[in-house]
């Protein structure tokens, strides 16, 4: 059984995910089979490397994702609290039906 999350915690983690950007780039970190570079979400996302800079660290802030630092890249992987609660597969869920 999932674990159950704190609401105000709970609430920031949707907010963050509020964003279409984050949501897009969260679902990025999250189909990745471990880690993924800063340097590869640029692409990806259409955004300058600075605006996903901005938007990773209010994932990060809320939870969603955990970085690591190596160096000069940062590396993000999916916080594994996250994966318990089911979070992306609603964050997929919503980006599908902004789709439909």
């Amino acid at each position: 059984m999932a674990r159950r999350a704190d609401p105000d915690r709970a609430a920031a983690m949707f907010a963050a995910l509020g964003d279409p950007v984050r949501l897009r780039l969260f679902l990025t970190v999250a189909t990745c089979s471990d880690e993924i570079c800063a340097c590869d979400l640029v692409g990806p996302s259409g955004r300058s490397q600075p605006t996903v800079s901005h938007h990773m660290k209010v994932l990060c802030e809320a939870g969603l994702v955990q970085r690591t630092k190596r160096g000069q890249w940062v590396w993000y992987r999916v916080n594994p609290a996250v994966i318990d609660l089911g979070l992306v597969h609603v964050a997929q869920c919503a980006l599908d039906a902004g789709h439909a």
